[in-house]
This record gives C-alpha cells, structure tokens and sequence, in this order.
C-alpha cells in the first residue's frame, strides 16, 4: 500500500537527496514513473492535481496508483497536489491518500495559517501529513496559475510553520510553473533557500521545477509540435537546492512535453494505424526515460 510522505522525505532529508513528485493525469503516466522507479530503485511520490481529478476523477487514479503500489517493490506515496478545494482535499484524506496539500498562498499570512490548520486538525486525525505553501511561484499549470513571484520570507517561514503544524513547506525561490519559466536566464534564489533551511526543519518542497529537457522538446518539434521558447529549471541549479535541503521536486510539464512527443512521434510513423494503444505505449516509453532522468538528478536512485 501507499507508504507515509513525511516519512519519505524525512528520510531524503537526512541522506540529503530529493524524492521525485509526478504528476498524474492516466494510467499510461503512472505506468511509466513507476516503470523508472522500479528500475533505478527508487522511492516516488504519485501526485493528482484538482485539474486531474477533474479529468479522470479520484475513485479511477485512487485505483490505478494503489495497484502501482501494490505490485510494486518501491516506495510509492499518493498525494494531493495544490488542493485549494476543502471538500476534495476532505475526499482524499477519506479516501487514503498519504499527503495532501492546502494551497493558500495567494490569501494573506493569517488567511493561509487558518486555512491549514484546520486541514492539518483534519488530515492528522487520519495519519495524514500535509503540505502547505508559502510565498507564490510564477506561471501556470492546470488550475494553478500565478502572474507575480512572491519570495518566500524565511522568518514568516518559521513562524508559519510552527503555527500550523504542517509537516512539509513548498517554498518560493525563483521556479514557475509550465514550460516557460523563465524570459532570460534561470536563477534561483539559493541564498534565500539556505535562510529557510536554517529557520524550518520540515522537509522544503520545489513546485515549478521541471527541466524541460531539450531532447524530448526536439522529438516533440520534429513532429509538429511548436515550443518555441521553452525554458526550464537546469540540472545544476536543482543539485545545488539539494544540497540546500529541498526534499521533494515536483515534476509536470517534463512528462506532458513526453506524453505529446511520445504520441506525435507515433501518429508520425505509422499515420494509417489507429489503434491507441500503439500511440500510448509510445508516450509511455518516453515518460520512463525523463522519469529515469529526473530519479538521478535528484539523487534518489537506489534509495528504495
């Protein structure tokens, strides 16, 4: 069954390496991250958006990551990813999920604390941790979308923190969310990374951090695709927010950009076969792969 998420990233927080977050909307998705989990022996975090519950709805993803799990010999936690919505993040703390989030950060300081406290008294009365969030990343990404980066302050941090018992903190230091993440160079806020690892002791979570990686953009191009402009998070910056002490990085875009190349790459060279599983097991080749890059860059491999 799914394992604890606290204890996951406790556990990467002292070996210093980070536990892979992905994003899934299909069972293709989840058969791919956990197809590269399995292989390089890693522990991963499952996670399903609001837009994602929407799409394919909690009974059906519940369902497909719980028979991951089970049939799994790696760690695998199930999260809720920037619940906004209290009556879904109540549905998924009844329905078993191993963390869930209360994404307030758009609300002021006093807002975002009464608002996760109430869902920590919620969530922990069931053996469920929760994340929180404070400050706000740029971009947009299924139903989360910000226009302004607002740095997360270490002190408010603290403070945060220890007001609403929360159990793991998504900080802002310079990410977005989607694929363009950055109008120049990319450069993240590692001096004030640093500042909140002295204030805060819980594990410290990176949204908006996907690599967008060149080659899967390349494939996606090739076959129709327009990316023109892409940018993500490079491999360096995300090593050294590790050693930072970030435990958890959230990965999304990196496998839609492989799903869409996966399919386009398909269609391509077969364009008279319509038989999906075909295309699907395309996409799913290829969300292994950048699955399997994102586990060694966060050093995670062999940490089962």
């Amino acid at each position: 069954m799914f394992v604890d998420t606290k204890k996951l990233l406790l556990k990467a927080q002292k070996g210093k390496y980070a536990v892979a977050h992905f994003n899934i909307n299909n069972m293709e998705i989840v058969q791919g991250v956990v197809a590269a989990a399995t292989k390089l022996k890693a522990p991963i975090i499952l996670a399903t958006s609001e837009g994602a519950l929407r799409y394919a709805g909690m009974d059906y993803l519940y369902a497909i990551a719980k028979i991951a799990a089970e049939s799994s010999s790696v760690p695998i936690a199930l999260h809720l990813d920037h619940g906004k919505d209290l009556e879904i993040i109540k549905r998924a703390i009844q329905k078993g999920y191993s963390s869930v989030m209360i994404d307030a950060s758009h609300e002021d300081f006093e807002k975002n604390i009464r608002l996760t406290k109430q869902v920590v008294a919620l969530a922990h009365g069931k053996g469920i941790s929760v994340e929180a969030e404070l400050g706000t990343i740029g971009g947009a990404e299924d139903l989360v979308s910000s226009r302004n980066i607002i740095y997360t302050d270490p002190a408010k941090a603290k403070e945060f923190v220890e007001r609403t018992g929360c159990d793991i903190l998504a900080v802002a230091i310079g990410t977005s969310h989607g694929a363009y993440k950055f109008a120049g160079k990319a450069s993240l806020r590692q001096d004030v990374l640093r500042q909140i690892r002295q204030e805060v002791k819980v594990p410290l979570v990176l949204h908006g951090a996907s690599g967008v990686p060149q080659t899967i953009v390349k494939t996606a191009q090739k076959y129709g695709a327009d990316l023109s402009g892409v940018k993500g998070v490079p491999d360096a910056q995300i090593r050294t927010a590790i050693r930072n002490g970030v435990t958890k990085i959230n990965t999304d875009t990196d496998i839609r950009i492989a799903f869409d190349a996966g399919i386009r790459k398909a269609l391509y060279a077969q364009p008279k076969n319509f038989d999906p599983r075909h295309m699907l097991a395309s996409a799913r080749e290829l969300i292994q792969a950048v699955a399997e890059q994102r586990i060694k860059l966060f050093g995670s491999a062999g940490r089962r």
